[in-house]
């Protein structure tokens, strides 16, 4: 687990240190979720191609009657508000 110390600032704005960044591979302009687990903040951030990895996720041959449900669970969780 990497943790660093950061500061919130103006807006509750928060920098993410250069090392956790590197860790999750965080990139600019990339979107996250936010939450809060047993009073702890948690910031998760969202696959750059999300349809591709959808895609793994079910895998292959797709099913609408089996998978739908799977991947609308997914998409919920993953898609872009």
């Amino acid at each position: 687990m990497s943790s660093s110390r950061t500061i919130v600032g103006r807006r509750f704005a928060i920098v993410v240190p250069k090392s956790v960044r590197k860790k999750v591979n965080l990139k600019e302009g990339q979107q996250v979720i936010v939450r809060a687990e047993e009073g702890k903040l948690v910031i998760e951030p969202l696959p750059d191609e999300p349809l591709k990895v959808l895609e793994r996720v079910i895998g292959k041959p797709y099913s609408e009657h089996r998978d739908e449900k799977k991947a609308e669970l997914w998409a919920m969780q993953h898609a872009s508000p």
